[in-house]
C-alpha cells in the first residue's frame, strides 16, 4: 500500500473508501463536528464516502461533497450501506469503516467479508 493524500491508505489502482457512521453523544458540537470529518475525508483524498445514520451522517456527507470528495452517498442503515458497498467495490478499493460503538457498523465490515452479522 502506498500513502494518498494527507495519509489515507490507497490499495494499487483502487479507490480509498470512508464508510462512515454518526458520532454518537457529542452534544451542541454533533453538527459541526460531522462537517469536519466530512471536510477531512476530502483533504486526505477520499474517493467515496459512504454515511450511514440520521442527520448528523446526511451533514458529513454534505460536507465531504462540498469540499471535493469525488463521490458521496448517504444512506440510512448498516444493511443499505452493506449491499450499496457489495455492488460498488472494486478489486484494489481499500474500505475504512468507523463510527461510535452504538452505530454498530462492524455489521457492514462482517457482511462484506462473508461473516455472519451479529449485533441485529
Amino acid at each position: 500500500m502506498t500513502e494518498a493524500g494527507g495519509g489515507a491508505a490507497e490499495g494499487e489502482g483502487g479507490r480509498t473508501i470512508a464508510v462512515l457512521g454518526e458520532m454518537l453523544e457529542l452534544g451542541d458540537q454533533a453538527v459541526e463536528a460531522h462537517r469536519e470529518i466530512g471536510r477531512f475525508a476530502a483533504e486526505v483524498g477520499v474517493d467515496l464516502v459512504v454515511a450511514v445514520g440520521g442527520p448528523n451522517a446526511q451533514q458529513l456527507a454534505l460536507a465531504a461533497g462540498a469540499a471535493g470528495v469525488p463521490e458521496i452517498a448517504f444512506v440510512s442503515d448498516n444493511e443499505t450501506a452493506a449491499t450499496f458497498l457489495e455492488g460498488t467495490l472494486k478489486r484494489g478499493d481499500v474500505v475504512l469503516v468507523k463510527a461510535s460503538r452504538g452505530g454498530q457498523l462492524w455489521q457492514i465490515a462482517q457482511a462484506l467479508t462473508g461473516q455472519p452479522v451479529t449485533g441485529l
